[in-house]
This record gives C-alpha cells, structure tokens and sequence, in this order.
C-alpha cells in the first residue's frame, strides 16, 4: 500500500495561505484540514480570519469550530484529529491540504510528534511549585537529572514551567517524557509549500487585514462573546484582536490604542512564524505572494503528484 499524499501549506498570518488553499483544493479536487489554533474556537469567526461559509461551500474545511470559547483542545487531541481528517480525506479519494500558521499544529502532524497523552496534574504541580520556591529551580532540575537525564539535557533549569512537566509525566506514567515524546513520522508523501511576501509589503497587508475585521465587525462579536460570559482570562480570548478589543470595551484603552497594539501584535506573530516556518529550510517550497503563486503551486503540485496521481486511490 501506497503512502497518502500531503500538501501542507504554511507561511506568516496575513500572507493569503486560505486564498491560495481554496483555488489549489478546487484545481486538485482538494479538502482543507487548518492547521490554526484560533480557528478551533466557535464564534471567533472574524478575528481569526475563519473561512467563510461560502469558502466552505466552495471547498471542505476539517477541524475548524471544534470547541466552544471556555473549552480546551490539547495539541496531542489535535494531532490524533488531524490525522482522522487526512485518512477520511484519503479513502474518498481526495487530496488532503493541511493549511494554517500555527507552527505546533503542522510540525506535530507532519514529523509525528509523540506528544504524551497526560492531563494537567493540579495538586501535584502546585507541590512542585513550591518545592521549587523553597529549595530553588536546580533541586527540582536535579530531580529530573536523576529520572531522566535526556530531558533534563534538554531542558534550561530555569524554565521551571518544562521542568516541572517532564516530571509530571514521569511521576503519572513511570516512563520519561524524552523517551514518550520520540517522534514517528506519519505515512504519508508530504509535500511542503510555502507562502511568502516581502516584510514590509505583509505588514500593510496585516494592517488592512486587522481595519477589514473591525469593518466586518469584530468590536461586535467580541462584545457578544463578552456578553455570553467568555472572559479575557480565557485562553481563546487572548488572541490577538480579541485581547485588545476586549481592553476597549471594558474602558481600559481607546479603541485607537487597541487598534496599535493589535498591528503590534500581529507584527510580532509575523516574525514569531518566520522562526517556526524559516526561508532557509530545505522541506519548504517558498513561493512569493503575487499573481503566479497560484500557477506556481500548481505546477509544484502537478509534477510532484505525477501523471498518474501517485497515491490517491
């Protein structure tokens, strides 16, 4: 049996990865699975920038309104996801594009993180926490050494947050986390492509993006998902957008100091996603942004697939 093909699309927020996906799903008889952690929430439509309902007419979307805005989704949960929506994908004999700028969502599914099926232990952690208070970060760093010293390579002792996992893990399952967490590449031809545009040229483009959203209503939907009780201290609130609209409407900032901090925001996820997504890496095909992207993924796509559809059944 054939390894299932896999295009995954990736590139900075702004830089027109959705548009290209649609045309490219319609071109190659397609499905989207998104690979974005905002998008997961439901009614977060406009300040994650969600397909549209007549971009979801137009091509399949997976994995998108998972979970309302006070629930959680686990990158493990994620990843198991993924991989359900690319095998239903498979055997209706299409082909699967995994899209989004959530750099932990793709890498997960496309290298198969293993990625430790173990809950957030409270009571435990808080002990750690204090032990860690007391006796200082490297007792607690010392600890894990014994345990499991591939990990505690790994891992700064200063970051108390990763040491104090590494050993929930082991305390829950009796196993390190540096052996659990081995990676296991999935069974599938990948092919890697990625969207890209010149810097300054993607921070007009996110800054016009962000004035759409408010002319689309974001000010509106936050203030619904205020009203509903979905909080700013939840996770899913503290998106960008949603944070500082949240801010204004509460009457802590102006709506232009929340519409600054917003571009601020979205410039630095730029540059957050260029570490994760780099120009440099030898798995990404990089296509600029412009008229030919299109035809240029296409053709990428195209000889990669093969005369005969290699893989898709």
């Amino acid at each position: 049996m054939s390894a299932g093909p896999l295009v995954v699309i990736v590139g900075p927020t702004a830089v027109g990865k959705s548009a290209l996906a649609i045309e490219l799903c319609q071109r190659f008889d397609g499905e989207i699975v998104s690979a974005d952690s905002r998008q997961i929430y439901r009614g977060l439509d406009i300040g994650t920038a969600k397909p549209t309902p007549q971009e979801r007419a137009q091509v399949p979307h997976h994995l998108v309104d998972l979970i309302a805005p006070d629930e959680q989704l686990s990158l493990a949960q994620y990843q198991e996801l993924a991989y359900k929506a690319i095998a239903d994908i498979h055997a209706r004999g299409k082909l699967p594009f995994l899209v989004g700028g959530t750099g932990q969502y793709v890498r997960a599914v496309v290298e198969g993180w293993g990625i430790p099926r173990v809950p957030p232990q409270p009571e435990l952690r808080q002990r750690m926490y204090q032990e860690a208070q007391t006796r200082g970060h490297q007792a607690l760093h010392a600890r894990l050494a014994e345990v499991d010293p591939i990990a505690a390579a790994r891992i700064d002792p200063r970051n108390v947050r990763r040491v104090i996992r590494a050993l929930e893990v082991y305390e829950v399952t009796g196993q390190p986390i540096s052996k659990l967490q081995k990676k296991h590449p999935p069974p599938y031809r990948i092919l890697q492509i990625g969207l890209t545009m010149e810097r300054r040229l993607l921070y007009q483009r996110a800054d016009r993006r962000i004035e759409h959203m408010l002319e689309e209503g974001l000010i509106e939907e936050v203030r619904h998902l205020l009203a509903q009780g979905y909080g700013p201290q939840l996770p899913a609130m503290s998106g960008i957008g949603y944070l500082e609209i949240s801010q204004y409407l509460r009457g802590e900032i102006s709506l232009e100091e929340a519409i600054r901090r917003m571009k601020a925001s979205t410039r630095r996820l730029i540059r957050h996603q260029y570490n994760w997504f780099r120009l440099d890496d030898p798995q990404i095909h990089w296509i600029e942004q412009g008229p030919q992207a299109g035809e240029r993924a296409a053709a990428l796509i195209e000889e990669w697939l093969g005369d005969a559809r290699v893989g898709i059944q």
